[in-house]
């Protein structure tokens, strides 16, 4: 997994250890295997790094850990959790072990000043997720679980935030980054992390992290952050470069993917290079019902539609590098 530099160790020793991260969210796509963290803070300048290399770890195709509110520097605790992960203990599980194996107590910090949360796919590839907040956690603070999802948060305006985040990623349709970016969206307010109320915006640096199940942990599919001047917010400039992410690798992928023939009879082929694999197709009329669905995992697909009503028709196709929609007709 992602390991601290030496001299970002060092350079954070004597960061203040209250100020690692605000709101949070940990999730998982039990369809594509997907794992993902969005996150934002108040905190100007953390010194020769990434905020998310603070507060989150993920295992491509298995899950991740939020660790934030007082967080030792390096954060062992976070560390921990994921090992404990890839032996295999849930969510509740990894809580209760860190809560008896506090690697902070010995800086004099209570596990009471922690929030963690915790999403994860168990063997049979079902969702699990728990969380945890501290009593000595600074207010507002909660902590909230949906069935793919944690919501976090300690310094917030009130529980609104939390309401927005979780609201909005439920309530977004399309991949779990487009559900994590909307997430972080709910929490667009000024003041969100009561700290940055003065300077009119929600915090200072906002993150957005999320793995495929085939991914080299050193390597995730997208990985943004933005820290604009003081008086910018975070979460417009990271959607800006989110939007930006979306068109580059759309276009990639429309020029990984063959689609053929177009207009079609019977069989529509679709063949990738680059070492594209297809994980999913579904396909829906322009009304937007699904019509026909399935979980291949291939580089080249042929499809039966002949079954298909003439007319016009939309392919979506899940791939391991993102997913993509292509209009065909059927003759």
């Amino acid at each position: 997994m992602r390991r601290l530099s030496t001299l970002f160790i060092a350079l954070l020793i004597g960061f203040n250890l209250s100020a690692q991260d605000t709101f949070s969210i940990i999730a998982v796509d039990p369809d594509t295997g997907e794992v993902g963290s969005a996150g934002a803070t108040c905190v100007f300048g953390i010194p020769g790094g990434s905020l998310a290399d603070i507060i989150t770890q993920m295992i491509p195709g298995k899950g991740g850990v939020n660790s934030q509110a007082w967080v030792c520097i390096p954060n062992v605790n976070l560390e921990n959790a994921i090992e404990q992960m890839e032996m295999g203990l849930s969510p509740a599980e990894i809580i209760d072990w860190l809560l008896n194996n506090d690697a902070c107590s010995a800086q004099g910090f209570d596990p009471e000043y922690r929030q963690y949360g915790i999403a994860d796919l168990d063997d049979e590839g079902m969702p699990r997720t728990a969380g945890w907040t501290g009593s000595l956690a600074d207010d507002y603070k909660e902590d909230r679980q949906g069935p793919t999802y944690s919501v976090q948060g300690n310094i917030l305006l009130d529980q609104t935030i939390i309401d927005g985040m979780e609201d909005n990623f439920n309530n977004t349709e399309g991949t779990l980054a487009d559900k994590l970016m909307a997430a972080l969206q709910g929490a667009n307010v000024a003041g969100a992390d009561a700290r940055c109320l003065p300077q009119g915006t929600s915090s200072a640096i906002a993150y957005l992290r999320v793995y495929g199940p085939d991914d080299d942990p050193e390597d995730p599919m997208i990985d943004l952050e933005a820290e604009p001047d003081v008086g910018v917010e975070p979460i417009d400039v990271l959607q800006d470069l989110y939007d930006d992410f979306l068109s580059v690798r759309d276009q990639e992928l429309r020029s990984a993917i063959s689609l053929y023939p177009n207009p079609v009879n019977d069989r529509l082929n679709l063949s990738t290079n680059n070492g594209i694999q297809i994980k999913g197709v579904a396909i829906y009329d322009v009304s937007g019902k699904l019509i026909q669905s399935s979980q291949p995992s291939a580089t080249d697909l042929s499809l039966d539609v002949s079954g298909l009503n003439s007319g016009l028709y939309l392919l979506q196709i899940q791939t391991s590098k993102g997913r993509l929609t292509q209009q065909f007709v059927k003759n």
